[in-house]
């Protein structure tokens, strides 16, 4: 991870390019581990993510609360990224969004939500389906304490993402970029899964081997990787906000 002040920037710019791409409206939030204490991270405070400012992130500890006086209202469902970086040390960024592609695979089940398109790799071969009621009975379905956060967090495991239902979906990646581009495609493949059930016959899901083979040697910096964030950022209006990584400038010498 880099210095303070770029993985700030860089949320920033997160916040941005999720509602650009209709991953988040006026609700959801994304988070990333600090790189200084692994028990503490950052979010914007309770804001629409388009809207989010450098000024509008705080410093949250693995039990939700801020770890310095704050007196802006924050938002309620901070505990999902807490409880999953609690369980999971090696998540370094997280999400939690209501896409409308994703909602009917966690109230319809017959169908799971899995990988069929190349792009849709990053989602994982298994997406398991949290049920809050199962444990917690009634309620607004919404995850606001400590308790449901960690159910919410065993269910999701070691994979990237679970669908939570009749609400949206977390998911959890090694770095900001990562959880990104996990989470812009994952509505993408949802709506060809959903295209392809009108269309009638079986579905041909990605094959495990598939699926590795697209994620193997991936580098969150690579160049393939750094064109699809430069694209959303520019398009969501921060482009300007980028830290250039030193292969986006290096140029090759010529041999002597």
């Amino acid at each position: 991870m880099g210095s303070l002040d770029t993985i700030i920037q860089e949320l920033v710019v997160a916040n941005r390019i999720l509602a650009h791409e209709d991953v988040v409206d006026a609700y959801g939030h994304i988070s990333v581990r600090s790189p200084d204490n692994p028990r503490h991270f950052f979010i914007a405070r309770s804001l629409a993510p388009e809207l989010v400012e450098r000024d509008d992130i705080v410093e949250l500890g693995l039990d939700g609360q801020p770890v310095r006086e704050e007196s802006r209202a924050l938002y309620l469902e901070r505990f999902i990224h807490a409880a999953i970086y609690e369980a999971r040390p090696e998540v370094q960024a997280v999400v939690h969004a209501h896409a409308e592609e994703i909602l009917p695979f966690g109230i319809a089940r017959a169908t799971p939500l899995r990988p069929v398109i190349h792009s849709g790799s990053f989602i994982g071969a298994k997406v398991p389906v949290w049920d809050i009621a199962d444990k917690f009975g009634d309620t607004n379905l919404l995850v606001t304490n400590m308790e449901q956060g960690r159910d919410l967090a065993k269910c999701l495991a070691g994979n990237n993402v679970a669908l939570m239902r009749g609400h949206g979906f977390a998911s959890a990646a090694p770095s900001l970029i990562e959880v990104v581009r996990l989470s812009v495609y994952l509505p993408r493949n949802a709506r060809a899964l959903l295209r392809a059930k009108q269309l009638g016959g079986e579905i041909t899901y990605l094959r495990q081997g598939e699926i590795d083979a697209r994620n193997r040697g991936y580098s969150p910096y690579s160049p393939e990787t750094w064109r699809a964030w430069e694209y959303w950022a520019t398009k969501a209006g921060c482009g300007h906000m980028l830290n250039q990584p030193e292969h986006a400038h290096a140029k090759k010498k010529a041999p002597k």
